[in-house]
């Protein structure tokens, strides 16, 4: 008879399960956590209606200083004096000097062999000799014929004196009785023809003295013409012989050694070195700004030097404005044609709120602008006022210390928020 079954029982251990109430609160707990993580990210999503790289932006912060109104341009190093020398005439050149030559004022730099001045020369000089002596001919001809006419007017004078004495006597003769009527009025008429023969003379005295001084003067005039055309031509010979005319180097040469040139052919350009300035190109909506005087500040060599506006130009080409910027003191070093950034300052304003200027001014005409909190950029309507060529007056709509995208925002499509990834 079998009592009970404890003889067949065996004791199993059971092992234990998790607490599935403990799970599902464990499960609970990270999931908060993970969504107190990914909050703000998922909130910004939801806010962004657009979503841009932002390593292909460039930022800026909104900062308190002086402004300084300016435009920046490249401007072309030229000589302010560099003529070209010309030939005086028509010959065979002979070269003594080359390009990139340093001359000294007084320098040879061509000669020139024209035969035809040279003869044209001698020929002047001639013809000024004969003159000269035709004029020293006429002056004695003058004199000449003055003391002829004056000889002439004192015998005269002599007849009429012995007219006068052969009157007195026939007058007297004519009252005593001792002559006729006739004899005594023969008298007065010898009298009266010596004065009439004295006066003419008198006249043509005079008439002869003009007539001789203004032959004299035509002869003068003839001999100063002369001198004046063979002093010119004296001058195109020494001009045949092309001199330096200042401390300079040779630029450019125009010809070949020994080669027939023309009359007023370009031979060679001199630049002084001395008197370089810059030549920029101005946009048009600074020409009305831009007057002589303006100051200027040129970079070069890793300084800054300062000079100012000595001419502007009247016309417009091409929207620009060509002007002219003179060194206040000419930095040594200086190549013609070398190109240097040159600064225009127009005016200084002191503290104000300003940014860099950026592609967004002309994106959105300087109307709005993109704030950056964090990683999300929110559309503001500014307010921009002076511009220079790196910054931009902020007069609303901003703070100092606020960041904003200056880069060009036009892929934003003109939305008020961007996610910045």
């Amino acid at each position: 008879m079998i009592q009970d079954t404890s003889s067949m029982d065996r004791h199993i251990v059971v092992a234990r399960r998790p607490r599935t109430t403990m799970l599902i609160l464990a499960g609970a707990v990270a999931l908060l956590v993970v969504a107190a993580i990914l909050f703000p990210s998922v909130r910004r999503w939801a806010r962004a209606e657009k979503a841009v790289d932002a390593s292909s932006l460039r930022f800026a912060v909104v900062t308190r200083g002086e402004l300084l109104r300016d435009v920046s341009v490249q401007g072309r190093v030229v000589a302010s004096l560099s003529p070209t020398l010309f030939s005086a005439g028509q010959g065979i050149v002979t070269l003594r000097t080359r390009a990139g030559t340093q001359v000294r004022r007084g320098d040879v730099l061509a000669t020139i062999d024209s035969k035809e001045l040279y003869s044209a020369l001698e020929q002047a000089r001639a013809q000024l000799l004969s003159m000269r002596a035709e004029l020293e001919r006429q002056k004695i001809v003058a004199r000449q014929s003055q003391l002829r006419a004056r000889q002439n007017v004192d015998l005269l004078g002599l007849r009429l004196e012995a007219a006068k004495r052969n009157l007195t006597r026939n007058e007297t003769m004519f009252r005593e009785g001792l002559s006729n009527k006739s004899d005594y009025e023969s008298a007065q008429d010898g009298v009266r023809t010596a004065q009439m023969e004295l006066e003419q003379a008198r006249k043509e005295l005079d008439l002869s003295r003009e007539t001789l001084s203004f032959e004299v003067q035509t002869r003068e005039q003839q001999v100063v013409s002369q001198q004046s055309v063979t002093a010119d031509l004296t001058k195109r010979v020494d001009e045949l012989t092309i001199r330096a005319p200042f401390d300079g180097m040779v630029a450019s040469v125009a010809v070949q050694n020994s080669d027939a040139v023309a009359a007023n052919q370009a031979v060679l350009t001199i630049v002084n070195l001395d008197s370089l300035e810059l030549e920029i190109a101005l946009p048009e909506e600074y020409a009305g700004e831009t007057a002589i005087g303006t100051p200027a500040t040129i970079a070069f060599a890793g300084r800054d030097y300062q000079g100012k506006v000595t001419a502007v130009s009247p016309e417009v080409i091409a929207n620009q404005v060509a002007a002219t910027v003179a060194f206040t003191e000419q930095p040594a070093g200086l190549k013609q044609n070398q190109r240097l950034t040159t600064r225009l300052v127009f005016e200084s304003k002191k503290d104000v709120l300003k940014v860099a200027r950026g592609a967004f001014v002309d994106t959105t005409g300087g109307r709005s602008a993109y704030v950056v909190d964090g990683k999300m950029a929110t559309k503001r309507a500014i307010a921009l006022g002076a511009t220079s060529s790196s910054e931009v007056e902020v007069l609303s709509g901003l703070s100092a210390g606020e960041t904003i995208v200056v880069s060009d925002t036009s892929t934003f499509a003109n939305v008020n928020t961007v996610l910045l990834r």
